[in-house]
């Protein structure tokens, strides 16, 4: 059986606030050492890491810069000993809030652009990174997060979304790449989080209306996604890989 998470280095991206922080108190709950990159959010990371003790450190790195990353995942390995998860969870900036949104007749391709670069650009050089650490210890897991408006795009997000769809494509066609080196790469889709920093801007009528046409009656929180997290990245899930798990309380059924 593979290792427990109290033998892993966990890389969470975007983990500063919001999900990544809740994706952190969860992974450094089960014991795993947890290496939390930030962007922009420096003060929330270090307070976070400090909260999460010893066992978790702080790393600043923007994702859509190849060596920034690479040498971050040096530092970690140095600090905190060789990554094998990465929950790649970095969002580039975004709001849900559909009357704000922008609308199709004046997106550009510049709006797409930035989301892709974040969600999937980042992956690309998260994985590249951590591949010789795959490689060395083999074996690891890699989760990505998507979002539930793929499959049920209620609010038409045209560039988030697109992102997301492409972030999954790439899940996919990554398990077969790492399958070799013993690395499972799965996505977890998740629905609107009551609340996260993208989320805050949501009018609560919406959050309300979403309460009542989900089956659990609730609107899902980022602990209760980061608890399907643990599971993909534990060894509960060894045979598991390519596929995606909506989490939003059943709201979208398929």
């Amino acid at each position: 059986m593979p290792p427990s998470l109290e033998n892993q280095t966990v890389l969470i991206t975007g983990a500063g606030r919001g999900l990544g922080a809740a994706l952190a108190r969860a992974f450094a709950w089960e014991g795993a050492r947890v290496a939390l990159n930030y962007r922009r959010s420096a003060a929330a990371a270090e307070a976070l890491a400090a909260e999460l003790g010893p066992r978790a450190a702080a790393f600043s790195a923007d994702l859509t810069d190849r060596d920034a990353v690479l040498a971050m995942v040096a530092e970690i390995a140095r600090t905190l000993g060789p990554p094998t998860v990465l929950v790649h969870n970095a969002l580039a900036d975004f709001s849900f809030n559909g009357d704000a949104r922008t609308p199709l007749e004046t997106l550009s391709w510049g709006d797409f652009s930035a989301q892709a670069e974040v969600a999937v650009g980042g992956a690309l050089h998260a994985v590249q990174a951590l591949r010789p650490h795959f490689e060395a210890e083999g074996g690891g897991s890699v989760l990505t997060i998507g979002s539930n408006l793929v499959q049920n795009p209620v609010v038409p997000y045209h560039d988030y979304t697109a992102a997301k769809g492409a972030l999954q494509a790439f899940t996919r066609t990554l398990s077969r790449e790492l399958g070799p080196l013993g690395v499972t790469v799965n996505m977890i889709a998740g629905g609107l989080l009551r609340t996260t920093d993208a989320s805050a801007a949501t009018p609560p009528e919406v959050f309300d209306l979403i309460a009542q046409q989900t089956p659990l009656g609730h609107v899902t929180t980022p602990a209760e996604l980061a608890d399907a997290a643990l599971f993909f990245a534990s060894p509960w899930a060894r045979a598991v890989t390519g596929q995606t798990l909506v989490v939003d309380g059943g709201l979208v059924c398929s």
